[in-house]
């Protein structure tokens, strides 16, 4: 299919961030042209006349199997959140509550003008979350979860380092690389409070060994950041460090309670930062140092988490709070818009391993596009005003009216195409009622 979107504003975020007036043609899944009026034969032309065009959102820290539990677990610290609430309810999916909790939560992203995602699934019934990724169309990194150590685990969410690993190599040789590299695997041990040593070795073994990605979290709580000192030895990066795991195809979640070695440690090694706000401020974890963090060299992304520690999975808010709570501690100029937005697009990219595909709009990268109504009350006026401070500080998700994905609409004004909006939440409240009854949580 060939799509061609006319008479846009361009945000093109390539190299000169050129903001450009006219014409972006789609062929196949590849960007094949932009200009100011370009005249190709086409099967569909989109009018964005008034509307702005800008790369697909990317967001590197992502819990699809948990948008199924928003709400059901607010008001708490970390690791009571996990205990209490999150690892029953995990362990409490079934294939079908996983798949339905995985399409609300891309439907969601997908109406907030997200296209790709770092995700980290639940430790059962992986498949299912794969499965939500392939059907739904969205570009997505994603793994099983791997719990091997833990004495306040629920069984449901135990697993032994043996299948940990088996299950992880089979799900990769499966789904990595799926649909000409739209979905791809990394190995998601879930982090050092609840994995063996042995586990975390085997896990730089093997990514190593299929050239994937590592997804993890790390010093996001001072809990877990003391409990590791005490039960390894030393503090959570540094452990990290020593095992090999600190390197360029890491991701590493939240990072907020760092001293200056480890920060030294991430920007060297060049490991991703995915930086959730939101989440880290409604948990009461903190706030990461990211102006420092950028300042010596480290590589940094924005993300949502998951919804039950967000209650929302909306790319814009993230970015508008990113700028936000930075500027009481660094300075009203320290994380300017353009910055926030360039996070949001070729730093989720480079995290991604994907820069030279996507997180820009550049003739030959992926078509994952977005189309943006900058047009009403919120967003006006539109005269002699910055885009990026449009962008981050004005938009919302409800502005995203076209959301395209390696040159598929899976979003037409505001209509959803690849699922049905209204099943997929009838059956997400279902799913939720056979969950909580399994492990005995009360919905009321």
């Amino acid at each position: 299919m060939s799509i061609l979107i006319k008479n846009g504003t361009i945000v093109t975020m390539n190299e000169k961030r050129e903001i450009l007036k006219g014409d972006l043609y789609i062929e196949g899944n590849i960007i094949k042209d932009i200009g100011p009026s370009l005249d190709v034969q086409t099967d569909k032309v989109i009018d964005a006349a008034g509307k702005v065009v800008i790369p697909g959102l990317i967001q590197t820290h992502i819990h699809l199997c948990q948008t199924l539990f928003r709400g059901q677990a607010d008001d708490l610290e970390l690791l009571d959140w996990l205990k209490l609430r999150i690892w029953p309810l995990e362990g409490g999916h079934d294939p079908e509550s996983l798949y339905y909790s995985a399409m609300l939560g891309i439907g969601e992203l997908f109406k907030g003008g997200t296209t790709a995602i770092v995700d980290m699934a639940t430790v059962n019934h992986t498949d299912s979350n794969f499965q939500a990724i392939y059907d739904s169309g969205i570009r997505a990194i994603s793994g099983k979860c791997m719990m091997d150590y833990g004495t306040e685990v629920p069984k449901s969410m135990q697993d032994t380092t043996e299948n940990a690993i088996d299950e992880s190599v089979q799900l990769l040789e499966k789904w990595h690389g799926k649909d000409n590299g739209r979905i791809l695997y990394a190995f998601t041990p879930r982090f050092a409070v609840s994995c063996t040593e042995d586990l975390l070795k085997e896990v730089v073994k093997l990514a190593e060994q299929y050239k994937v990605r590592v997804h993890t979290h790390a010093s996001e709580n001072k809990g877990e950041v003391e409990l590791v000192l005490k039960e390894r030895g030393m503090r959570n990066v540094l452990y990290l460090e020593k095992l090999g795991m600190t390197a360029p195809n890491l991701i590493l979640a939240h990072c907020i309670h760092l001293d200056e070695r480890e920060m030294k440690v991430l920007a060297e090694s060049k490991t991703k930062i995915a930086h959730c706000p939101s989440s880290n401020l409604k948990l009461a974890s903190g706030i990461a140092k990211i102006p420092e963090l950028l300042e010596m060299g480290a590589e940094i992304s924005i993300a949502a988490d998951g919804a039950p520690c967000n209650n929302n999975l909306d790319a814009f808010i993230e970015m508008r709070m990113a700028a936000l709570i930075q500027k009481p501690f660094y300075g009203p100029t320290s994380m300017p818009a353009q910055k926030v937005f360039e996070l949001a697009t070729i730093g989720g990219a480079r995290a991604m391993g994907l820069e030279d595909q996507i997180g820009s709009l550049e003739v030959g990268k992926k078509a994952d596009v977005v189309i943006v109504d900058l047009d009403e009350m919120r967003t006006t006026p539109n005269e002699g005003v910055n885009i990026y401070t449009q962008l981050v500080y004005q938009a919302q998700s409800s502005n995203v009216l076209t959301t395209i994905v390696d040159g598929k609409i899976v979003m037409e004004n505001r209509v959803l195409k690849t699922m049905d909006e209204v099943e997929v939440r009838r059956k997400a409240n279902e799913s939720l009622k056979r969950v909580a009854d399994r492990v005995g949580v009360s919905l009321e």
